[in-house]
This record gives structure tokens, C-alpha cells and sequence, in this order.
């Protein structure tokens, strides 16, 4: 992972009007701001309405903010070329399913520029790194939910993008298809890629992000690494191997004099992200 900003959206806000005379405009985004360096997997979550979509449109330029700048490697997003090294897969992707999975991808990267075996070459690789290579020659109408979102994310990366944006890349899929996807992602992290995504599936976020955000009521509420944001501030924990009763009762003391036992963590426990994100959005009364 490189020092590199990848993303840099700075007191991001979205106003949209309504038609209406005499009715206030809506603030969906007020005040976001986040940074994701290069070749990390940063989540935003939220609830249904709290302004995720609006800000991966404004970074992706698709909404002009009503103040507050965003950028992608250092390019105003509002700019046509900072988009170059982006991939894209939106929450309801639409695709045209009497094409196979091949000629899906051969027509997206002939929309990228991409011709002849060099473009043969990126349809075979991308099918076999979402593992749809036996589908190749398949109609996508006969694809399930999983296989669609992964020949989505496929089409997201024919242009080799160093950002890949996801909005709910599991969203509808069953958990083996879920699990391939998570797999994908840390792959795609582990080749030095940027994955900015959307999701409110908050176990698999836990799973794969390295920062999380959360976003309630169109504010940042919480933002940080994801390790420090679940450490439980005020308790520590000491997990020991082969320690006797004895041992227990002196861990401070005796622990590192003891050569049978082994410290093996030493730190905050954790919480999960779903408690965070309850006490944050103010969900859970208890």
C-alpha cells in the first residue's frame, strides 16, 4: 500500500430543490468528508436514505455538489479525464441478456478502446479471475444473481482501473455467491487496487475493509480504521496459550517469566460493527 490519496471528497454537500414553490430544498450530503489512500478497501455504510449514493455520484461526477470538492488521484471528479482510472459497478446494474459473459465484456472494452487479441486477452483474464470461464458462452439471462455481479465486476475492471467503486456489491446474492465476492475484493486489495464500496451488510464490510465510514442523516458520524473504531475504549484483554490458574492471577507480573505459557494478543477486545453502527445511528435504545 502506497502513501497515495486515492479519493478526497472535502465538506462534501448536496442540496436537491424540489419543483415546489415555497418547499425547502433537501440536504442529502452535509459536511462529508473522507480520505482513502491508494490500494486500501474503504466501506461507507448507512441506512436506506442517508446519503451513501449521493456521495459516491458526487465522486463519481454524476451530481455536481452544492459545495465541498471532490477528487480521484488528485483530479477534480468533476472532470472527464479524473474518471479514467475508474471502474464502476452500481447497485441495479443492467445488462443485456441475450449477450454471453464474453461478449458482454468484448462490448465494454470495445466502449474502453479495445481491440483485437489485446482485448481477447483482457475477456479471457477477467473471466477467469470472477470465475465464470465455464460461462463464457452462456447467455446472461441464464446467470443467477451472483453470476451477474460478478460479470459486473468484471465490466468494472476492463479498463484496468487503480479505483474500483462498488455500491452493494452483495446485494440479493446468496452467501456462496456473497463469499466469492468478498474473496474478489481482497484479491483485487491484494494487487494493489483501491475498492471504495457501499454496503449495508455490515458482517462482510467487517470482513474485507481496512477504514469504515458511517453516515447517518447525510453527516459522518463516525470515520477511522476499521481495528480502532471496534476496540472497545475502556476494557483490555490478554489472550494467553497453555497458562495455568495460577499464572492467570499474576498476568501483569508473571507473564513474561513464565516460559510455558505464550502471549499471544495483548490489546482492546472488539465489538462488531453492527453494535457501532446501531450506537452511532442512534438505533439501538438500549
Amino acid at each position: 500500500m502506497t502513501s497515495e490519496t486515492a479519493v478526497e471528497i472535502r465538506d462534501l454537500v448536496k442540496d436537491f430543490r424540489s419543483p415546489l414553490r415555497g418547499v425547502k430544498a433537501f440536504r442529502a450530503v452535509d459536511g462529508v468528508s473522507l480520505r482513502i489512500q491508494a490500494g486500501e478497501v474503504y466501506g461507507l455504510i448507512g441506512p436506506n436514505g442517508s446519503g451513501k449514493s449521493t456521495t459516491m455520484k458526487a465522486l463519481l461526477g454524476l451530481v455536481a455538489p452544492s459545495s465541498g470538492t471532490c477528487s480521484i488521484f488528485g483530479k477534480d471528479s468533476l472532470k472527464v479525464d479524473s474518471r479514467n482510472d475508474v471502474g464502476f459497478l452500481p447497485e441495479n446494474p443492467y445488462f443485456y441478456k441475450h449477450l454471453t459473459g464474453a461478449e458482454t465484456l468484448r462490448f465494454y472494452g470495445k466502449l474502453c478502446n479495445l481491440r483485437g487479441k489485446l482485448l481477447e486477452n483482457r475477456v479471457t483474464e477477467l473471466l477467469e479471475l470472477v470465475d465464470l470461464t465455464n460461462a463464457r458462452d452462456r447467455r446472461l439471462g441464464g446467470y443467477s444473481k451472483g453470476m451477474l455481479q460478478r460479470i459486473g465486476l468484471a465490466q468494472a475492471m476492463v479498463q484496468d482501473p487503480r479505483l474500483l467503486i462498488l455500491d452493494e456489491p452483495t446485494a440479493g446474492v446468496d452467501p456462496i455467491g456473497s463469499r466469492q465476492i468478498r474473496d474478489l475484493i481482497m484479491t483485487l486489495r491484494d494487487r494493489g487496487i483501491t475498492v471504495f464500496l457501499c454496503s449495508h451488510l455490515l458482517e462482510q464490510v467487517q470482513e474485507v475493509c481496512d477504514h469504515v465510514g458511517i453516515i447517518f442523516q447525510g453527516k459522518m458520524v463516525k470515520e477511522g480504521r476499521l481495528d480502532d473504531l471496534i476496540a472497545i475504549e475502556d476494557q483490555t484483554e490478554v489472550v494467553m496459550k497453555n497458562a495455568s490458574p495460577e499464572l492467570m492471577e499474576k498476568i501483569r507480573t508473571l507473564v513474561e517469566q513464565e516460559e510455558s505459557a505464550t502471549l499471544l494478543r495483548m490489546g482492546k477486545p472488539r465489538t462488531t460493527l453492527e453494535r457501532l453502527f446501531l450506537r452511532e445511528t442512534q438505533i439501538d435504545k438500549k
